[in-house]
């Protein structure tokens, strides 16, 4: 039987260990790669990219964080989306009178204005009438609801200003105005309001009652045509 020579298998045994050193690295990086991890790198290069990042930057090597959708700015349909007007918005429900405090439309008027209808309430009363109050007080939203339907059923806002006032501008919406039904309520108060300091003020609006703190002694001011003529109603 022949046998190798010592220096023979010393040279083979040699020639080996790197071919095997090759192989564990080449297995290796295979793994790395199938498993998607990103290859070392010295940790000098991270603390520098962090370090070197400027405020509010990430560094070289974070992904950048998901940017967020932008947001509508609020707009004057607000209102519609948080859901439909109520009595909190000064929607009156129906029967309300002058002397119902649980309605805000009543509850928010001007406090010398209420008075005044609570004062006039049961001298109509003793004549057979009684006040029922329409509209009284309205949220800015409610305002705004009212001009825009008005300027859909008049076809343009010039016309709709001769029924319903802006937001800004409205009597309703400070608590200076009060809707007063039915027709022989609107007919006592034509006749007797002055007295209580209680006038209509446009001629196309019987039921608009504000008031008019010298009313019982000089009368009831000459009524506009409409709000298109009163100097509170310009911009």
């Amino acid at each position: 039987m022949t046998r190798t020579p010592p220096s023979s298998r010393t040279s083979t045994h040699r020639i080996r260990r790197p071919l095997l050193v090759i192989v564990l690295v080449a297995v290796l990086a295979a793994i790395v790669v199938a498993l998607g991890l990103p290859l070392l790198k010295p940790s000098s290069d991270s603390d520098s990219d962090s370090s070197s990042a400027m405020p509010g930057q990430g560094s070289s090597v974070r992904p950048p964080a998901p940017s967020l959708p932008d947001r509508a700015p609020p707009d004057s349909s607000q209102q519609e989306r948080r859901g439909p007007l109520d009595e909190a918005d000064g929607v009156v429900p129906d029967g309300s009178t002058v002397l119902d405090d649980d309605v805000p439309a009543v509850a928010n008027l001007d406090a010398d204005l209420l008075a005044a209808l609570r004062r006039a309430a049961p001298e109509a009363a003793d004549d057979g009438v009684a006040f029922t109050v329409n509209s009284g007080w309205r949220s800015p939203e409610y305002q705004n609801q009212l001009l825009r339907k008005a300027v859909a059923q008049y076809g343009s806002e010039a016309e709709a200003a001769r029924w319903v006032a802006t937001a800004t501008t409205s009597p309703h919406v400070s608590g200076d105005a009060v809707d007063i039904g039915p027709d022989e309520a609107t007919a006592w108060l034509a006749e007797h309001g002055a007295a209580y300091g209680l006038c209509r003020i446009y001629r196309n609006e019987p039921w608009h009652f504000e008031l008019r703190t010298d009313a019982p002694d000089r009368g009831c001011p000459r009524r506009y045509a409409d709000p298109t003529q009163d100097p509170r109603m310009r911009p």
